[in-house]
């Protein structure tokens, strides 16, 4: 008699799956190498017809892994039944290379046994080995697959060969186990005839089920991924070594059926299941499975060539480049969390929406540095043109830009992030901001008010806000609105070789009952203009060239340090410290670290002092009175603020301080002089 020849799984790895691998590697396993369960299904097997020939072809025996292998309750295929599995990823190649792969296969065969003889349970007889090696930076991925198998001594032989099942069985027992199995289809059942009704159970339910029906009557079914129709799938193997540990007597004989039909025939005789009765080499007398003990098991997958070895998915080549972009972008980042800072939220970073006024120096630096965060959504607001003197100094800007009178600095500085990365929401808005100290003229107060508008709606649709614009009274509205809206400022300004970053407080009090002041807290003068009458080198930002972007850098992760700390905009500032190796007090620090309110940079001594400053109640930035009187009056406060350079001063106190101070020098100028004539 032949011997019985299984056909024997091979894996079929579904894209999704390797994304899937991609992003437990990243966010959950990091540097484990633990064991974790990973889930498959297999299904009826198919076979196509030859055009030429009108033979039936047969495709492979395939155990399928998708996105959702590693899911608590995957999805199964209509007609496909589920496997277990155990995964195991290795963090280099060398490790994947030397691992003890026959200790691997031994234990998950060992589980196996275990589960056939002390559990008596068919659930793991399909159970499955991977492992992996996933190179993330070029998107290969080494697997080897193992289906552990039990080899039978002697070996299972058949009668005659294979035949149509209904030829056997007949046509209403196998439409009547089709009625049965359709709904939800078992990996192993089964069969008996009794009363004229065919009924199928569970392999668990043999001595029962079996109890009153003669042994050559007993039949046995199980979920056929084999096409072939001389070679039963790979599933048959265990569910014999099962029968012959469990129930000997089935070393005579046992009728096979491998239900291969996912729709009932319309015609007679078109049934593809297959039937046959198979039984080891006379001679053996039937032994118990302690009499037995565990079986040899063999089943590691050949690869593409034919041999005993890994296989290699290289998804490069096939990836959409947006998508590859998506996932490369934020690698260093969640490699942060592997080791350094396993708390670090890169959600919320990228969540948060950055509003950039300004697309010079800075904003270009600071976008960049942005983007390096996994920030995703930025907004440049700029009224200038790109001249041919930005492309040195401002990265985001090129040659071509400066052509033909120069791109909008904010549309152009937008459409250049999309092209650093298409995943980034950037968009560009040419708007003039109001300033103290400039007046607007009748004919432009329609326009200034819809420039302010549009400002307001900005802010409102952001939860940060960069002030990187190049004069000092061009920062007053952003300060008035983020103030009073709640939301985060951040200053940057540059000198020759100094630099100044610092978070504005928040308008209410933290809970200590302090609050920091803005950019203008430390002024006794209003904002007014500083553009006017200048020469070039005072109209223009003169500054060491490496300096914009380290003081733009130094913003970027004051932010970032800020979205970490539990207490955000409320965060406190540390104070300043005699000695830069003392530890801060408890509380001031977030995970990355100290929250500073200012930061002053001087680039001659390559040195960064940090500075607190209290909120000013005579603020014309972010005190009570000016926040009350925008909310107020609105725009006509702004216009007031905008034309009458005495307007702040005498609105916040400031005219009075003023003319008390006058009178103090002169009373100290007086004492002075009686005393010289003594």
């Amino acid at each position: 008699m032949p011997i019985v020849q299984f056909a024997p799984f091979q894996s079929l790895v579904q894209p999704a799956f390797w994304h899937a691998l991609t992003n437990l590697k990243i966010d959950v396993l990091r540097l484990s190498d633990d064991a974790l369960p990973v889930s498959a299904t297999y299904a009826i097997g198919r076979a196509v017809k030859d055009r030429e020939t009108g033979k039936d072809i047969a495709l492979g025996c395939n155990l399928s892994v998708g996105d959702d292998a590693f899911t608590d309750n995957p999805q199964v295929p209509q007609h496909a039944v589920l496997a277990k599995g155990s995964f195991k990823n290795f963090n280099t190649i060398e490790d994947f290379k030397n691992a003890d792969k026959t200790a691997l296969f031994n234990h998950l065969s060992d589980e196996i046994w275990k589960s056939i003889t002390v559990d008596k349970s068919t659930a793991l007889l399909s159970r499955f080995l991977l492992i992996t090696f996933a190179d993330l930076k070029k998107y290969k991925y080494y697997y080897w697959f193992a289906f552990p198998a039990f080899a039978a001594k002697p070996a299972w032989e058949i009668d005659t060969d294979w035949s149509p099942a209904h030829l056997a069985l007949g046509e209403e027992s196998l439409a009547s186990i089709h009625a049965q199995l359709h709904p939800s289809p078992r990996p192993f059942f089964l069969i008996r005839t009794k009363n004229g009704q065919t009924e199928i159970a569970p392999v668990e339910e043999y001595d029962a089920f079996f109890a009153d029906v003669p042994a050559d009557q007993r039949t046995i079914g199980f979920v056929d991924p084999s096409a072939q129709p001389n070679n039963p799938g790979w599933p048959l193997r265990n569910l014999l070594a099962y029968l012959l540990a469990l129930h000997p007597e089935t070393a005579k004989g046992v009728r096979v059926l491998c239900w291969r039909d996912t729709d009932a025939p319309s015609a007679p005789g078109a049934w593809r299941s297959r039937f046959g009765v198979v039984k080891q080499a006379a001679g053996d007398a039937p032994a118990t499975a302690n009499a037995l003990g565990k079986p040899t098991a063999v089943g590691w997958e050949k690869n593409v060539q034919g041999k005993l070895g890994p296989r290699v998915a290289d998804l490069a080549p096939m990836m959409d480049p947006a998508r590859l972009a998506d996932q490369a972008v934020d690698l260093n980042l969640k490699l942060m969390r592997w080791r350094i800072l396993p708390a670090l939220d890169l959600d919320k970073v990228a969540s948060t929406r950055c509003l950039l006024l300004g697309a010079g120096t800075l904003g270009c630096y600071v976008a960049r540095t942005l983007m390096g965060w996994g920030v995703r959504n930025i907004t440049f607001v700029d009224s200038a043109r790109v001249s041919f003197s930005n492309p040195v100094r401002q990265p985001l800007f090129d040659f071509e830009d400066c052509l033909n009178g120069g791109k909008l600095k904010a549309a152009c500085a937008a459409e250049k992030l999309k092209k650093i990365f298409p995943g980034v929401n950037a968009v560009g808005h040419q708007l003039s901001i109001p300033m103290p100290g400039h007046p607007i003229p009748p004919a432009s107060v329609a326009q200034a008010q819809k420039d302010v508008a549009a400002l307001e709606a900005l802010v409102d649709a952001h939860d940060v806000v960069f002030l990187l614009m190049d004069s000092r009274e061009s920062r007053w509205l952003p300060t008035v609105l983020g103030a009073a809206k709640g939301k985060v400022v951040l200053n940057a300004a540059l000198g020759f070789d100094t630099f100044l970053v610092m978070r504005h407080g928040a308008r209410t009090p933290d809970a200590r009952g302090g609050r920091l002041g803005c950019y203008y807290c430390n002024d006794i003068v209003a904002p007014t203009d500083s553009l006017t009458d200048r020469t070039l080198d005072q109209m223009c930002t003169v500054t060491r060239p490496g300096l914009a972007s380290i003081a733009a850098s130094t913003a970027v992760e004051l932010l970032v340090s800020l979205l970490q700390h539990p207490e955000g905009i409320h965060a406190p500032a540390p104070p300043p410290q005699s000695n830069n190796s003392d530890p801060a007090p408890a509380g001031l620090e977030s995970i990355l670290g100290l929250v500073p309110h200012q930061l002053r940079g001087f680039l001659a001594q390559f040195r960064n002092v940090p500075i607190v400053g209290p909120a000013y109640t005579k603020c014309t930035g972010c005190s009570e009175t000016v926040l009350r009187a925008y909310e107020t009056d609105g725009f006509a406060m702004l216009l007031r603020a905008f034309n009458e350079p005495e307007f702040l001063p005498q609105l916040t106190g400031l005219d009075k301080l003023y003319e008390e101070a006058q009178a103090a020098l002169e009373n100290d100028d007086l004492v002075d002089a009686e005393e010289d004539d003594f």
